[in-house]
């Protein structure tokens, strides 16, 4: 599945499964544009995909500010000349208060995050496709949340939910112009998010649920959704555009 010498956008690529993604695509030969809003640790990256022999940039932006996400995709045509990719990963959590105590502020900060966020980073990803005239393919990343809610996850899973219906719209409306668009719905992945949430709960339920519901009996890794992303974007994927993949160890399998 090589995609040497192709370029990608990785939104959320400081930690978790956008830092996995930026260095699984960096393997495989493709320049990456790192965005997020922490750039320590998006140069950090850069400077790791460099000295193995990769080509990155370090962009610091927020998906939920539309001249963030614009300047970014201009900056990753700029310095490598074509684009051809976009995970759209970044996310957030938020809080999870009972939904008659859940604020409008927290509302708006996850689905502007989360859902707004998306939106964003395809309108312009798709712009600077179409302006290249080569096609390309966009990879939003949702949740098994997309599927189901729970307790307090009323923002969350809205948001998740949401992605959904955004992507296959967009594929609907893309993949004729030679731009699939498809989500990939990870379950309990080891990353920090997955930590906070564990801080929240307790170890003890998340462990419960991954027992009782994962087949494989444990939480996945960053780098195992960077393979799938990765995969949707190759050409070993043409034929796939509107559709969730979800690499969940089985957990939907028995929900």
């Amino acid at each position: 599945m090589s995609m040497d010498g192709k370029v990608a956008l990785i939104t959320g690529a400081s930690s978790g499964i956008g830092r996995a993604t930026a260095l699984e695509f960096a393997a495989r030969g493709t320049a990456v544009g790192l965005m997020a809003r922490r750039e320590d640790e998006l140069v950090a990256l850069a400077a790791e995909i460099e000295a193995g022999g990769g080509r990155a940039v370090a962009l610091r932006a927020d998906v939920s500010v539309e001249s963030d996400v614009e300047g970014a995709v201009a900056s990753v045509v700029e310095a490598f000349g074509r684009f051809d990719f976009g995970v759209n990963n970044a996310g957030i959590e938020g809080e999870f208060p009972p939904i008659t105590e859940l604020t409008e502020e927290q509302w708006d900060s996850v689905l502007d995050i989360n859902l707004k966020g998306t939106f964003l980073c395809i309108k312009h990803e798709a712009r600077a496709m179409l302006e290249a005239g080569s096609g390309g393919a966009i990879v939003n990343v949702g949740s098994v949340n997309s599927f189901f809610g729970f307790a307090g996850g009323g923002p969350y899973a809205s948001s998740k939910h949401g992605q959904v219906g955004l992507t296959t719209s967009a594929s609907a409306e893309l993949a004729p112009q030679g731009i699939r668009v498809n989500i990939v719905c990870p379950g309990f992945v080891d990353t920090a998010m997955h930590h906070r949430v564990r801080d929240l709960f307790g170890d003890e339920p998340i462990d419960g649920m991954i027992q009782a519901g994962v087949h494989q009996n444990r939480a996945g890794r960053a780098e195992e959704i960077a393979k799938a992303i990765a995969f949707l974007c190759s050409d070993d994927a043409t034929y796939i555009t509107g559709t969730t993949l979800t690499p969940d160890g089985g957990l939907t399998g028995t929900l």
